[in-house]
């Protein structure tokens, strides 16, 4: 599912040589490795790299070995065999490395193995200040640079503060993009449809407007724009089954929410929420309204979500089709058991084992692998135990 490319694996690149080179700038760590008893399986948790500055984002290229990009401006190739990483990838664009801003998520076009191209986001300087931009680049053939850098979508208007860039990146079966956006911290324009704030917009690959955008001919509307009224989604992925795109957002003071986005559609961001303000006050007018859609599922104290993935893997036969979200404030990895349509059980796993937990997702060896959120940060492999 998103950003793994299971299809090609174990299939190797023309230039594995030259990327293990890449690789062996930087010497491989010692693996630290636990024994965890999970609801449905035992898992064995390998630390198999550290030393990252605030990971953010992965993606698994066709021959196994992963990107990896850092909050303050780097991106490397990972082999998850070894633990080596590279030294950073050149030509990134110039970030923000500011509060929660930086360089962000990573994805792969789905013709990687024929072109080669890559998708990050960002928080790109700017008049104003910073928003959420996404770029597109050819991933060299020896892995070390990024070539002909290209723009493909801007936040308007860029502003000030580091809070609320959502940027989780997803591809969708047919082709087109779905970037997150996060209100910035300016709850007031969320619901102003005139402008990028709290939302899922969807673009094709060169940044164009898909036809059936909802509001490609709505005036007062954005075309790119998909779905509105969402808080600040820093996970999401498509549904194995449906091919639908599943969200994960950050509340205030309780309130994170899983949605299932729907063209058009209206998430109720500030005017309904689960949670509260941080100072303790009502947020909005409560918890539903007539016209606003409901997530299908909430959290409430905050865990503090980030990334999240379907478990497509064949490791684990007791968790295929399980929605696994990270989270931050709760440090641990959350296992959703999910219908097409909604969530019927929860279980936590790796409480306080490995900190603040950023991003998920499910490797092309059937493992799943999480990054940590610290300076250092680490990748950590989740595999069955032996």
């Amino acid at each position: 599912m998103r950003r793994t490319l299971s299809s090609f694996w174990p299939q190797p690149l023309a230039v594995a040589g030259l990327v293990a080179a890449a690789l062996a700038l930087t010497p491989a760590p010692i693996a630290a490795q636990e024994i965890v008893q999970t609801d449905k399986h035992a898992v064995e948790l390998t630390r198999i790299s550290r030393g990252f500055d605030h990971p953010w984002g992965m993606a698994f290229l066709p021959d196994g070995t992963l990107l990896v990009t850092e909050r303050s401006g780097q991106m490397r190739i990972v082999n998850v065999k070894s633990g080596e990483r590279s030294a950073p990838i050149e030509n990134v664009p110039r970030v923000v490395a500011s509060g929660q801003g930086g360089l962000l998520d990573v994805t792969l076009d789905p013709d990687f193995a024929e072109n080669r191209l890559v998708y990050i986001s960002y928080s790109e300087p700017g008049d104003g200040g910073a928003g959420t931009t996404v770029a597109r680049a050819a991933l060299s053939a020896e892995g070390t640079r990024l070539d002909t850098v290209e723009v493909i979508f801007r936040m308007v208007p860029k502003s000030s503060g580091g809070r609320h860039f959502g940027s989780r990146l997803v591809f969708a079966p047919d082709g087109t993009l779905f970037v997150t956006l996060g209100d910035r911290g300016e709850r007031d324009r969320v619901q102003d449809f005139t402008i990028h704030r709290g939302q899922v917009v969807r673009i094709n690959s060169d940044g164009s407007v898909p036809a059936d955008n909802p509001f490609v001919n709505t005036p007062g509307y954005r075309p790119e724009t998909w779905s509105l009224g969402h808080r600040n989604a820093q996970g999401a992925d498509i549904h194995p089954t449906t091919g639908a795109l599943w969200t994960v957002e950050h509340g205030a003071r309780g309130g994170d929410e899983v949605n299932i986005p729907e063209a058009g559609k209206n998430y109720g961001w500030p005017i309904i929420s689960y949670g509260r303000h941080y100072s303790g006050f009502k947020i909005g007018e409560g918890q539903a309204k007539e016209g606003l859609e409901q997530p299908i599922h909430y959290w409430d104290p905050s865990i503090a979500p980030s990334g999240a993935t379907f478990y497509t893997g064949t490791a684990f036969s007791g968790w295929t089709g399980d929605f696994f979200v990270t989270a931050l404030r709760s440090r641990m990895l959350v296992r959703l058991e999910v219908t097409e349509t909604g969530v019927v059980a929860e279980e936590a796993m790796l409480e306080g084992k490995v900190g603040r937990v950023r991003d998920v997702e499910t490797g092309p060896d059937g493992a799943l692998y999480i990054l940590t959120d610290a300076d250092p940060g680490a990748l950590f492999r989740l595999s069955p135990a032996r």
